[in-house]
Order: C-alpha cells, then structure tokens, then sequence
C-alpha cells in the first residue's frame, strides 16, 4: 500500500512546470547537461545548506545518507531507476525514492549508494559507473541529510528487489516525469507558505524528498537556471513519529 500523502487542509493548487517538456532526452543530452551545470565527482559531495527547516530540531538526525540515481538509456529516452519502500520499514512506509540509505562509518557517499542499490534491488555495482552528484535534500521529519549520487548504467538492469526493504523497483524515462510534475502550496505550523511538489508516474505519486532531488535532477537537464525550490524549502516526506 503506498504511503499517505499527509496533505493539509489548507493547500492550494501551484503553477506550471519550471520546464517545457520534451521527448528525445538522451543519455548524451543528460551527459552533455551534466557536464555543463552539474557537480562533478572530483568536486566532492554538495555542501549543506544552512537553516534547513525540519519538523522538530530535538530530532535532527546525525547520520547522513545517500541514494542512487540510475540512469540508463532505452529508445531514445533516458530512464531513471525508482522503488517504493516496503510498508514493513519503521519510517518512509511506501514512499517512493532512489534505492539508497545510511552512509556507514568508513564509507563515502559513493560507496554507501553502490552498496545500499546492490542490497536493495541487487544492482551490480560494477556495472554502474557515478557520474557527479546533485544537491544535497533533507528528510523533513528528521533533518537527515541525503545526497544523491548519479550514476550512469550500461543498459537496462536485471533487478531483484529485496521483499525486506522494497515493495517494488521500476524505472519511468525523464520525459514522463517532465511532463507529470505538478505544483501545490501548502501551510505548516511556525513555517512561511511554501511549495510541494509531485510526480504521478507508473501508478505511483512521487513526492517529498524524492521529489526534490528529480526536480534538481530535470533543472539540470533540460537547462532550467531557476529552480523551483530553494535551499530553505522545507521538504515534507512523512509526519515526525511520535515520543
């Protein structure tokens, strides 16, 4: 069962797309947009950004984590690898997001994301080449900084979702996602108005900080200079557990 989306009463509908949507997003086109405006692997990962908002400061999470943006080429459009979590896990029951998790001690954000795609879905690291990074989001329940490593694979991939932590692995091309991106304004307690942004793709609703890192993701690539979201957007994924 996908997890619930906790939209409050008071949201209103946003604005169009930063983007126009297109087809023939190739694997050279991203390539060629990355090398341009992305963050390069030799530059190290994203610095953090200062006054992240987060549901409670008592539960700002210290461990980081980091994710895998699998992108391969199929047609002529490249496609990008998605699960959604097991309704089993302890938080983020549902969700859709990259296959990803905590960077241990003596990992980097690379190997964490290698590592954690191969547990997750079976994802053979070897045949997975990163590319660069995209800019660091936070879980909005916990604080935890979460940085995306893209990466790039030689073709489709034989996945095998692991039943523990995964519901379900499946990929959507960058042109579905361009086009299926819709805007809504939503109101927090002690916090400003401010935007949340989704994806409905293959069935499923993409949102929270998944969300986030595919906007960052298509502003690079289809050479959009002013994002949608800033550094101080909050970013809501799930309602903070309770004490």
């Amino acid at each position: 069962m996908p997890g619930v989306i906790p939209r409050p009463a008071t949201a209103e509908p946003g604005g169009p797309p930063p983007w126009t949507p297109r087809r023939g997003i190739t694997l050279g086109v991203v390539l060629d947009a990355f090398g341009r405006a992305g963050r390069p692997l030799a530059d190290g990962p994203p610095p953090a950004p200062d006054g992240v908002p987060v549901a409670d400061s008592a539960r700002i999470a210290t461990s980081p984590s980091a994710v895998l943006v699998g992108l391969f080429e199929e047609d002529g459009e490249t496609r990008v690898v998605l699960t959604r979590r097991s309704t089993r896990l302890r938080t983020h029951r549902g969700q859709v997001s990259f296959p990803g998790g905590r960077i241990e001690p003596g990992e980097d954000a690379v190997s964490a994301a290698l590592r954690e795609a191969y547990e997750e879905v079976g994802l053979d690291p070897s045949a997975v080449q990163p590319i660069g990074y995209l800019p660091r989001a936070f879980a909005f329940s916990s604080g935890a900084p979460i940085t995306p490593v893209v990466a790039v694979l030689a073709a489709r991939p034989s996945l095998s979702p692991s039943p523990a932590e995964v519901d379900r692995a499946f990929d959507v091309s960058l042109a579905d996602l361009a086009a299926a991106f819709t805007e809504e304004w939503w109101s927090e307690p002690d916090l400003p108005r401010f935007p949340m942004v989704f994806f409905s793709v293959e069935g499923e609703t993409i949102w929270g900080a998944t969300a986030r890192m595919l906007v960052d993701l298509l502003s690079t690539v289809l050479d959009e200079s002013t994002p949608v979201l800033d550094e101080s957007t909050p970013v809501l994924d799930e309602r903070a557990p309770g004490p």
